[in-house]
Parts: C-alpha cells; sequence; structure tokens
C-alpha cells in the first residue's frame, strides 16, 4: 500500500514538472500523500488489524506494526518580514523574466508563477499589515464575509464553505461550526467536522456581525434576481444561483486577490495560522485561542499554529529589559573620589553593597581583620 502511495506521489510529482500544460492540468486538483497522512493510515490499519487479532483470530500477526515511514516534521510558520519579503520578490521577478522569455512572447499565468516561486518555508504567516491590506483589497468581493471569517476566526475553508444560516445567530454575534464541505481530488464532499473539538460555537466581533448581515441582505437580491433558477441550499456563502460553493473556487479566488493586491504569497490555510498569531498577540488565553481554532490540544495550538510576530518580539524584548532597575552609581567624595572604599587592615568595619532587588538594598558588614 505504502509503496503504491509513494508512486501516487511521483506521478503527481513528474506531471507538475512537465512543460505540457496538459500533462500539469491533470493533477491540478491532486494532492501528494504527506507523511502525516501516511502515519495516520498506518495507525487506522494498526488498529483494525489488532482488534482482527484479538476478537476474530483472523490473523496472528500484525504487518502494520513493523511498516518502516519517513519521520514527520511540521514545517516551521514564518513571518513575511521586510527581509524575506525582498528575497522573495527578486526571485520572483527573475522567475516571471525567465517565464516570458520561455514563452516567447505568449500569454503568461501571471499567478502560476506568483504561486510557484519558492518562498521561506511552505507556511507563509502575513504580519497584521499585510493581513488588514488583504481585508482592504478583498471587501469588494462577494465572499468577502467569508475570508474575515478565515482571517479573524481561524475557519477551516471547508468550515467556511460549509456554514449554514441556521447556524447564524445576529442576537448572540456567534456562528456555530458544526458542517463542512471537503474536497476529495475534485469532489466536493460534506459532512461533520474533522474531530469532536471542531463542533463547536464561535464568538464574533460587532463589526463582522454586521458583515455577515450585509452579506445576507445581498444574497436575498441574489435570490430575486435569480428567481425559479434559485436553490435553496440553506448556505450562508454560495454561487449566484444559491448552490453550495466548490472549495476550490474559494482557494482560487483567494491567491488571485492576493496577487492583485501586490501582497507575498500564501496558502489560504495559512491565513487560519494568522488567525491563531493574532490572536496571541492581541493577548487572547492560549486555551481560548485553542477553542476557537477546534483543537483537541492547546500544545499543538501553540506548537502549530502560531507565529511571533518581529514587533511583538521586540516588545517582549523592551518589557524584559525595563525590569531591571538601572545601577545607582556611587556618590563622589568631597575629594572627588567614591565615597565607598575597600577595607583594608586597620579600618573600622564597613559596610559594603551586596544585592539590589527593586528599591531594596542589603547590606553586609564585613569586620576588618
Amino acid at each position: 500500500m505504502f509503496d503504491a502511495i509513494e508512486e501516487f506521489n511521483d506521478v503527481i510529482a513528474t506531471a507538475r514538472a512537465s512543460s505540457d500544460p496538459q500533462e500539469r492540468a491533470k493533477v491540478k486538483y491532486r494532492k501528494p500523500v504527506g507523511p502525516a497522512t501516511m502515519h495516520r493510515i498506518r495507525a487506522t490499519l494498526r488498529h483494525a488489524l489488532n482488534v482482527a487479532i484479538k476478537q476474530d483470530r483472523l490473523i496472528d500477526f500484525n504487518p502494520a506494526a513493523v511498516v518502516e515511514l519517513p519521520t514527520v516534521t511540521r514545517p516551521k510558520g514564518l513571518v513575511w518580514t521586510e527581509e524575506r519579503l525582498t528575497r522573495w520578490s527578486a526571485d520572483h521577478a527573475a522567475n516571471h523574466a525567465a517565464e516570458n522569455q520561455r514563452r516567447a512572447g505568449r500569454s503568461v499565468d501571471v499567478v502560476n508563477v506568483y504561486l510557484t516561486t519558492a518562498r521561506p518555508s511552505p507556511v507563509m504567516v502575513w504580519t497584521p499589515e499585510q493581513t488588514s491590506a488583504f481585508l482592504a483589497y478583498a471587501r469588494r468581493h462577494r465572499l468577502y464575509a467569508l475570508y474575515r471569517l478565515i482571517a479573524l476566526r481561524g475557519l477551516r475553508r471547508g468550515e467556511a464553505v460549509g456554514l449554514r444560516w441556521p447556524e447564524v445567530s445576529f442576537t448572540a454575534g456567534t456562528i456555530g461550526v458544526n458542517w463542512q464541505i471537503t474536497q476529495l481530488g475534485w469532489t466536493p464532499v460534506q459532512g461533520k467536522p474533522k474531530t469532536d473539538a471542531s463542533d463547536r460555537v464561535i464568538a464574533l466581533d460587532a463589526e463582522t456581525v454586521q458583515i455577515l448581515k450585509d452579506h445576507h441582505r445581498r444574497q436575498a437580491r441574489e435570490r430575486l434576481k435569480a428567481g425559479e433558477a434559485w436553490t435553496d441550499s440553506g448556505f450562508v456563502f454560495t454561487d449566484a444561483l444559491g448552490r453550495p460553493l466548490h472549495p476550490q473556487h474559494v482557494t482560487d479566488q483567494f491567491y488571485w486577490m492576493c496577487y492583485e493586491a501586490g501582497l507575498p504569497p500564501i496558502r489560504l490555510h495559512d491565513l487560519r495560522h494568522g488567525a491563531a498569531s493574532l490572536m496571541l498577540a492581541a493577548g487572547v488565553e492560549l486555551k481560548v485561542v485553542q477553542e476557537t481554532l477546534g483543537h483537541v490540544s492547546s500544545t499543538f495550538t501553540r506548537d502549530t499554529y502560531t507565529s511571533v510576530y518581529p514587533e511583538v518580539a521586540r516588545a517582549a524584548a523592551e518589557s524584559t529589559a525595563a525590569l531591571l532597575a538601572a545601577p545607582t552609581p556611587p556618590t563622589p567624595s568631597p575629594d572627588g573620589g567614591s565615597d565607598y572604599r575597600g577595607d583594608t587592615p586597620g579600618q573600622a568595619p564597613s559596610s559594603r553593597p551586596v544585592a539590589r532587588t527593586g528599591s531594596l538594598l542589603r547590606l553586609a558588614v564585613v569586620p576588618s581583620p
């Protein structure tokens, strides 16, 4: 099985690297199976085979227990700092020029060049200013409310696409996440959230509530315009005829807006990473962040979904340094020297400073020999 998965990954990698657009198109929406997914597959198989051994006595050996898989290393999320953005912009310009030359005057897929230019890490997070710039640009888009929910409340793509009106409470200012639309290959699949912790109620800020109200009114106008062609699906985010959105459409629209807004590229899922970082930077407790994102463990939230913004790191450094009181300089003596003199034979005992804690100065009496 795992050999077949590796072969499947190789087919995708080869097709993506091909110069033939038709070959690349064949795997456009196919994702390689990563190490973490393979570990979950092995765990599921191992559990099922253990049940077969203990209960049904069908086999006496669990082959999944001896399968060796590559180690899972989660990529470290990095913030798009000015330095990283400068280096990426130079690489992007070089790649665009090379693609123009290769195409020899034919049109270039600018978004593909934009997305395929190497980034410092597979997981990149916008700064608060970059996120604000994206939301300002996305405000004109009919799915602005969806992207705002992901950017500020950290919804998964499938959860945002699967949000339904009965789960939206304008009075309480909350949304309930208990349905999602995911993607299997190209086929959209509806179902319950991925874990019990993912089934949750999320509080909204007043501006987001108002934006959802505006979206509801816009959808009502679209319903009137569509007439009998309208599909009463009950979803918050639909196409112009009321049908549920395809998850990939949401991603494609996101990439176009990122490119047109002149922002560095991130994955749509990285917008969720940014939401976690924004919440922690705003002083939200880690437990609240965990429950908002729908994670089982706050440890996973802390280790996987948070990045430290440079300005937050600098503020932390300044706050730490400010806790240290500046040392009090010695008072000059009338002869121009210092009041403090080391003890010498024949002198009386002197008082010597040994420790300073806040405004408390402790003195140690050192007797003369």
